[in-house]
């Protein structure tokens, strides 16, 4: 299983983020995986954003979930994050990775996101 994050790399403050996950070697409907975001901020650890179930049920991080929304093209075999009102406290590095269980089992590389004006 792949997954390749894709996206800006460079948003202003206050526009809306949003990256793309595609996913080969599976499909993201195949029962009982779901399909995360998380983020490294500089000097930080791994934050939790979202995940999106094989079902296509949503859940955000209580800090994030005001300003965080998953959707998802089937056909394509993606699933999209997408992030408003970015501020300076958005940039980071952003991850989308696969958790059959209680762990995350295949990552993507990550894509660098800066917010600056």
């Amino acid at each position: 299983v792949l997954l390749q994050e894709s996206g800006p790399g460079l948003v202003k403050p206050s526009q809306t983020l949003s990256l793309t996950c595609t996913v080969s070697g599976g499909s993201i409907t195949t029962a009982y995986y779901s399909w995360s975001w998380i983020r490294q901020v500089p000097g930080k650890g791994l934050e939790w954003m979202g995940t999106v179930a094989y079902s296509g049920i949503t859940n955000y991080s209580p800090s994030l979930k005001s300003r965080t929304s998953i959707s998802r093209d089937t056909s394509k075999n993606q699933f999209i994050l997408h992030l408003s009102s970015v501020t300076l406290e958005d940039t980071a590095r952003y991850y989308c990775a696969r958790r059959p269980g209680f762990m995350y089992d295949y990552w993507g590389q990550g894509t660098q996101v800066t917010v600056s004006s």
